[in-house]
């Protein structure tokens, strides 16, 4: 285990180090989404996953669910990337991924299970270049709402290429053969799952950077109102900005 953690650590090194300059901010106003939709244009252009349009801006549905929770990550005050978070359960479904997978999905929300759902992560493709460690970072913010919702489930909607990432950071497994995802060209995504509580400690061994403390998670999901953790979300929110250096 030992020379694994060796192995790892100038990542996990330079990722300590950049996280002491992020701000997760979850947006709300018009600017802020805005500047999130252009950039996830930029990211999904870059990547060559759609065709240029003249909106420049990629936004759905599921941006104004109830259920949802757009987060922007901020690197020295300037937005570098962006994920979207949805809150799985029996009474709140709304997402992309129980719309492409709900024939695994659906039963199991009929049974009570809470499921994290990140969707839409995009990075601005010059600052990605730069930043390396953007993912670890940005995808941090699905399992620190994994540990605050108390949730039997962290998924991922991903791209059939992208697997490893997710197999080796959070020990996903895929549960189903790859489909078509609406609007991309010829990619197909997979959905892959584990299992928060069982694998939990496993994962911060691995990935430090993925510990949090119970107030930073409050700070980041506690919608307006709400005095404890609940099982589903609320349905108004609260602006946040959490600085990471502050609460690490």
């Amino acid at each position: 285990m030992k020379s694994g953690a060796e192995a790892r650590a100038p990542l996990e090194i330079r990722g300590a180090a950049l996280f002491d300059r992020v701000d997760y901010r979850l947006i709300e106003t018009p600017e802020e989404r805005d500047a999130v939709y252009a950039m996830r244009y930029r990211a999904y252009l870059h990547g060559g996953l759609i065709s240029p349009s003249a909106s420049e801006r990629i936004v759905d549905v599921y941006d104004d669910s109830p259920n949802a929770w757009i987060f922007g990550v901020y690197l020295d005050g300037e937005l570098c990337s962006s994920l979207r978070l949805h809150v799985l359960t029996s009474e709140w479904r709304m997402s992309y991924t129980t719309e492409l997978f709900g024939d695994v999905l659906l039963p199991r929300l009929d049974r009570g299970e809470v499921f994290v759902d990140p969707a839409r992560f995009a990075a601005d493709p010059e600052k990605s270049q730069r930043f390396h460690e953007l993912p670890y970072l940005t995808l941090r913010l699905a399992y620190l709402a994994c540990d605050h919702f108390n949730a039997d489930l962290g998924l991922a909607m991903v791209r059939t290429d992208h697997q490893a990432f997710y197999r080796r950071i959070f020990l996903h497994e895929t549960l189903t053969e790859p489909r078509p995802f609406p609007g991309w060209h010829s990619r197909q995504v997979v959905l892959m799952a584990s299992d928060f509580a069982k694998l939990k400690e496993r994962v911060l061994t691995r990935f430090p950077i993925m510990r949090s403390s119970a107030f930073e998670r409050r700070m980041l999901f506690d919608r307006a109102g709400q005095t404890q953790p609940v099982s589903r979300p609320a349905l108004v929110a609260a602006p946040r900005k959490v600085s990471a250096a502050t609460l690490a």
